[in-house]
């Protein structure tokens, strides 16, 4: 009894100890593995919140690749503000994030560099990709909105001709082409650089209830450089082939068979081409002929031609005076 009892009680002794060694080794991992928990997320919080903002210099890392464009500090120091969303003085990593996206997009770039134009719809907020921008009431220079079924049906030479019965009056139509000829002004060779209307169409202008111009529509209108590098030493057969857009139109250098840079139709010559119909179809007859006059010059003009920028600044300036004292003191206006 006496040597069975005690290998009994030798075997109960190990299996106690056994157990509470086992209890105490898990208390102890538990507890370290608290401790490694809490102190990892207490350094993670403090690194975080202090690698999130992101000030002048990394910012300029992040969004200050905008290339050759005209004044670069000044331009960074446009785009920080911007970025800054809740105006708290600080630029955070996600705001930083999301303005660089949105800097790809050459409409969101255009409206932040021409925020305090009349003509450039207002940013009204962003948020990762997405931005959202001033509502304008008529979403087209002219023209009715018809289903597209009976779209196909309608022959374009016809579609032009009725588009042009739905338009405002005559000073009206002269007030909302005098604002695309001050829009033409703020994009070219601003302190900004230079930028190129690569799809001057009536749909991407409209006007609000005042019959002041807005651009509804930014997302062809480039840098200029942008697009140099965008069009240069691409293939090309003939001039068709070099063409951004529906209107930035190079020349095919054919001794390279490769496009050359240069575009060759300026932005003012391809909004007079848009305005041609719109201001001659109801003009007063007494500037009709000098109106006419005015807008084939400015569409004759090519960006290759000498003295160029002068006569840019001068046709635009004489198209702008003609049209302002026949309008300035009527009603419409």
């Amino acid at each position: 009894m006496a040597r069975s009892l005690c290998p009994g009680a030798w075997l109960r002794k190990p299996y106690y100890l056994q157990a509470r060694f086992s209890y105490v080794r898990m208390k102890y991992l538990f507890f370290s593995w608290l401790v490694v928990f809490v102190g990892s997320w207490i350094i993670y919080v403090q690194y975080s919140t202090y690698t999130e903002l992101c000030r002048g210099k990394d910012c300029k890392k992040i969004i200050a690749k905008l290339g050759d464009q005209g004044n670069l500090s000044e331009l960074v120091n446009l785009i920080l503000t911007v970025a800054d969303g809740d105006k708290d003085g600080q630029v955070s990593l996600g705001e930083a994030k999301s303005a660089w996206a949105l800097l790809q997009l050459n409409e969101f770039l255009l409206m932040v560099i021409l925020q305090d134009k009349e003509h450039t719809p207002k940013l009204m907020g962003f948020c990762g990709d997405l931005y959202v921008m001033e509502s304008v009431e008529y979403t087209s220079l002219y023209g009715i909105s018809l289903p597209w079924v009976i779209e196909l049906f309608i022959p374009s030479g016809f579609r032009r001709s009725m588009d042009q019965l739905f338009t405002p009056s005559w000073p009206r139509k002269a007030k909302i082409a005098i604002g695309l000829l001050e829009f033409v002004e703020d994009v070219f060779h601003g302190p900004y650089g230079n930028f190129l209307m690569c799809d001057t169409s009536a749909k991407n202008l409209g006007y609000n209830d005042k019959y002041d111009l807005k651009m509804v529509d930014m997302r062809k209108i480039v840098p200029e450089t942008n697009l140099k590098e965008l069009i240069k030493d691409r293939h090309c057969e003939s001039d068709l082939d070099c063409v951004y857009g529906t209107d930035c139109r190079t020349s095919c250098d054919q001794s390279t068979m490769k496009c050359t840079s240069e575009v060759i139709q300026p932005n003012l010559a391809k909004a007079c081409q848009l305005l041609k119909d719109y201001l001659l179809r109801g003009a007063p007859s007494e500037i009709r002929e000098e109106l006419e006059k005015q807008l084939y010059s400015c569409i004759a003009l090519k960006v290759t031609a000498n003295q160029m920028e002068m006569e840019h600044s001068l046709i635009l300036n004489n198209l702008k005076t003609l049209l302002w004292k026949k309008i300035s003191y009527t009603n419409d206006s």
